[in-house]
């Protein structure tokens, strides 16, 4: 029985780093299992912010990729300021009153001239280079994921054009999404973001999302069918070590300026003060980039000589000090925007075995998974108090070695059951 072909058109692949990668890379991995072909679309020479070599382990050497060359714009703008540009290729953008120059400066052009984003370029000759591969390889189906947005405009060309079954994968919000709010977009602008965004939603097949949310959100825009496909966690054979001597909160990924939380610190800095025993045992560990702004915090309430700040890791070392750690920290922005993020290490922090400690808005969705599943407890920003005790609840559970989480419900997150949905969906909408 031949395989069904679907063709993946993706910025983010291994040897990318970070979380941006991983939710494609895992789709491929296991529709082979449910009579799916993937065919793989991405750029030469890409500039990803986050390498991770140890990822390409994960790409089955029987899975066609394809590659076309791309031109990006902030490789121009290096000469102004490298560190700068890597930051805002990574998607960590300041606070305005933080901003030098420069950044207001690069913020302008990305937002007002590049539109969607800067790989905008890429568009025109991945057009060209994939109307005649899909016609000569009888594709029936292909797939657009985005963030960077203008890769679903060339699924957008593609449907024009060759009339294909087009499903528009939106790993995050295109216009709700905080940073673009940071942008400094003219009216012409805002309006031009808005306009293709209406256009893809309502040009392509089917729309995955990644929470209930953002489901919600897009209904007010358009009629087509929009299915959630949440990201997961993957069973991955990772050494287990012993749990931390000290009672570590580890915070893992990146920790944005936006996502700085107060009340964590002042709680920490009370109960070091407060609490002799607590201040012998604690330790915080910070794996990922850490922006200065937190940074900045953490040291204003004497916290660093707690602090151990461990860096970007591998995907890999990070799960290791995740089944490690005594406590996880999971912080999301206090916002309105933020109710529809489900963070991607959510799903790996579940399976870990360890309890999750977050803080978030009123309503998040990840709250609600956090409380289904029974692997930690949420807070908002302004329930200090109870995240204070919390804090100390779980560590006389850690003096008495206590501290463990009991889950429930998990395996409806798994990569291959969520592989499994998206398999239904190609196969009904093919």
């Amino acid at each position: 029985m031949n395989q069904k072909k679907v063709l993946i058109i993706t910025y983010y692949w291994p040897p990318a780093g970070g979380p941006g990668v991983q939710r494609w890379l895992k789709f491929v991995k296991y529709l082979p299992d449910f009579g799916i072909e993937p065919i793989v679309y991405i750029p030469e020479n890409p500039s990803y912010p986050l390498l991770d070599e140890k990822l390409l382990a994960d790409v089955s050497d029987t899975t066609i990729i394809l590659k076309n060359k791309i031109f990006e714009p902030y490789a121009l703008a290096s000469f102004l300021s490298k560190n700068k540009t890597k930051k805002l290729g990574a998607g960590i953008i300041t606070q305005k009153k933080k901003q030098s120059f420069v950044e207001k400066a690069m913020l302008w052009v990305r937002g007002n001239l590049f539109i969607p984003d800067a790989r905008v370029f890429w568009v025109k000759p991945s057009v060209k280079y994939l109307k005649k591969y899909i016609q000569e390889h009888n594709i029936e189906t292909i797939i657009t994921t985005g963030p960077p947005h203008s890769l679903h405009l060339i699924g957008l060309d593609l449907k024009k054009q060759l009339n294909i079954n087009w499903i528009a994968d939106f790993r995050d919000p295109w216009t709700t999404i905080g940073y673009h709010k940071e942008l400094k977009l003219s009216k012409w602008a805002s309006a031009k973001h808005k306009s293709l965004e209406k256009e893809v939603m309502n040009t392509c097949d089917t729309i995955l999302v990644t929470s209930p949310t953002t489901k919600t959100e897009f209904e007010s825009i358009t009629n087509k069918p929009i299915e959630v496909i949440t990201n997961g966690y993957d069973v991955e054979k990772i050494e287990r070590k012993p749990l931390d001597e000290n009672f570590t909160l580890a915070h893992i990924g990146s920790f944005l300026s936006e996502r700085n939380p107060q009340i964590l610190w002042e709680s920490l800095s009370e109960l070091i003060l407060e609490n002799e025993n607590f201040a012998k045992h604690f330790k915080l560990k910070l794996i990922g980039a850490v922006s200065k702004e937190v940074l900045l915090s953490i040291s204003e309430y004497k916290l660093n000589d707690f602090v151990q700040n461990l860096g970007y890791v591998s995907h890999d070392e990070a799960l290791v000090h995740q089944r490690s750690s005594q406590v996880l920290l999971l912080i999301e922005i206090d916002s309105e925007d933020t109710k529809c993020i489900i963070p991607g290490k959510l799903f790996e922090y579940m399976v870990s075995e360890r309890p999750i400690l977050a803080i978030g808005p009123k309503d998040s969705d990840f709250e609600n998974i956090i409380r289904q599943t029974n692997t930690g407890v949420f807070y908002q920003y302004h329930e200090k108090n109870e995240l204070k005790n919390q804090i100390l609840t779980y560590f006389n559970h850690y003096l008495d070695k206590n501290l463990k989480v009991h889950a429930v419900g998990l395996q409806q997150f798994s990569r291959k059951s969520l592989t499994e949905k998206l398999a239904g969906v190609l196969i009904q909408k093919g």
